[in-house]
């Protein structure tokens, strides 16, 4: 279904760097009585750390917090053209389902009236998070005995008590944001950012691809697909001057782990903003197509920390670094007039499904203890078994793409770990000049690779068949092709260049205008 759709006005933007400055006279600032024409802006955060000894997910089995590094965070933006609303949610968290994002939706247009459907919900996929998946509470309840074992006592499973401590706070911080809307004046901007990130997948000797083939590998030929290096920012300003909060957009895995509890490198790119921006700014963070992205340099030749607080560090310390930068070129450029829109579809894909032999066998090597078989052949039976359990209730998935309008900015949202080359071609079919593509939002599909991927060359951890990652090979194509489509149902508010100066009628600065002076 395709909501309703309105668009306003205009707002200013940056590309690499270069500016386009705009003057907004105070008055014109002040002067939007009409429908569509106002551009209210609110932010707020709230706390959704779990408790050392709650579950971590972000594994196939059990895991579990022992300590405590930084703070997990709901951050939500609202945004208010008079005419239309819509919410940008950030999570630090490994993923969010969709019964959990509908219960949330509900209850925000409950209680402030921002359509559900006008509410993206995206998870940073943080693996040093809460308990949120990847199996929820009550999933696998009418299955046999051995599925609920696998399912509840072997697998990363949801705290139904975590679940409702989220949706608790989400709600709160969207109504928070909402409350303090006040007039505002927005821009949005990319930055660049090539050394954080890396794709992990790469083509091997074998003619098979690998994914993680790790440092000095002889058999590496090339990476099997690319990175995204685009920092993408749209930020508000209060008429006076003040940011009041940026929504931050990059594709990269957050799984630095700098230790215990955390938002993974999330909390640096706050950090980093927060340090020049000040300690009240809210940073939303949306991760953009990361499926195969990841911090992990494979190529590199040095010995390196590519995991921990240094990693981190690095990472989410470039990453708010430029999208610092961005905000410094946009502070001026900023406009307060903004078209807030959003449309949304529904897809139907298909499930693959393992052969009849195949889930036999592994229901035989399931019930063998673990540590008397290989622990990869394991966890892949145990994910198998979970599939066909799966499979009988759910051999369709219903997948939201979404498309979220502030102003000449485009938030492409689909629920999916996506691999980065379907990001590229989204922004290169959108006719927003910022579109920024965000990957696990509003519910969570597992990987969807490219059809390269899953055909005869491919393979790699992403593509194995699993209870979490099971579309069909054309997925991420039809993916891709319904959020092109939403795209080109908005109409990007146009990015407006500043008005020519007046002819020249003064003469040249009297302090310069002089020849040589020797004695």
């Amino acid at each position: 279904m395709i909501h309703g759709i309105r668009t306003t006005a205009r707002c200013i933007a940056v590309v690499f760097g270069t500016a386009f400055w705009a003057y907004i006279s105070p008055n014109d600032a002040l002067a939007q009585d009409a429908p569509g024409t106002k551009c209210l802006a609110g932010f707020a955060d709230r706390d959704v750390s779990p408790a050392v000894g709650d579950e971590q997910p972000g594994g196939y089995g059990k895991s579990f917090h022992r300590t405590f590094h930084d703070a997990c965070k709901v951050r939500a933006a609202v945004f208010d053209d008079g005419a239309n609303r819509a919410a940008i949610v950030g999570l630090d968290a490994l993923l969010i389902r969709g019964a959990t994002v509908a219960a949330i939706r509900r209850e925000i247009e409950a209680k402030c009236g921002i359509p559900a459907a006008n509410v993206l919900i995206a998870a940073s996929h943080s693996h040093s998070a809460g308990p949120t998946g990847m199996i929820l509470p009550g999933e696998y309840d009418n299955d046999d005995p051995l599925v609920q074992k696998l399912a509840y006592e072997m697998s990363s499973t949801a705290s139904a008590a975590y679940l409702k401590k989220v949706e608790a706070a989400v709600v709160e911080a969207v109504c928070a944001a909402f409350a303090q809307r006040r007039e505002a004046r927005c821009a949005a901007g990319f930055g660049w950012e090539d050394k954080a990130a890396y794709n992990r997948r790469f083509h091997m000797r074998s003619g098979l691809t690998a994914t993680h083939p790790r440092q000095g590998n002889p058999d590496i030929v090339e990476p099997a697909g690319p990175i995204d290096p685009q920092v993408g920012v749209l930020a508000a300003w209060s008429l006076d001057g003040k940011l009041l909060g940026c929504v931050v957009n990059f594709a990269c895995h957050a799984t630095t782990g700098p230790g215990g509890i955390s938002a993974d490198y999330v909390h640096y790119v706050e950090k980093t903003i927060r340090g020049l921006m000040g300690d009240d700014v809210t940073v939303v963070f949306v991760p953009g197509m990361a499926g195969d992205v990841t911090q992990v340099d494979n190529r590199s030749p040095y010995q390196i920390r590519q995991f921990g607080e240094i990693s981190a560090r690095f990472v989410g310390g470039r990453v708010g670094a430029e999208a610092l930068k961005v905000l410094l070129a946009l502070e001026q450029s900023a406009r307060a007039n903004i078209p807030v829109a959003v449309a949304a579809k529904t897809l139907h894909i298909k499930r693959r499904a393992p052969r009849p032999e195949r889930l036999a066998r592994c229901r035989e090597i399931v019930q063998k203890d673990p540590k008397s078989v290989d622990p990869t052949e394991w966890t892949f039976a145990k994910e198998i078994v979970l599939l066909a359990a799966r499979l009988k209730r759910e051999p369709v998935a219903d997948v939201e793409v979404q498309a979220v309008q502030i102003g000449p900015a485009l938030f492409c949202a689909c629920p999916a770990e996506y691999f980065c080359q379907y990001g590229l071609e989204i922004k290169a079919g959108s006719k927003f000049p910022f579109t920024f593509p965000v990957s696990l939002a509003n519910d969570c599909i597992g990987y969807v690779p490219t059809e390269e991927a899953l055909g005869p060359r491919g393979g790699g951890y992403e593509t194995r068949l699993t209870s979490y990652s099971n579309l069909e090979p054309t997925a991420g194509r039809q993916i891709a092709d319904a959020l092109i489509s939403l795209s080109g149902s908005l109409k990007p508010g146009p990015v407006p260049m500043p008005d020519p100066i007046p002819p020249f009628k003064d003469r040249t600065w009297t302090y310069g205008d002089t020849p040589p002076e020797l004695d």
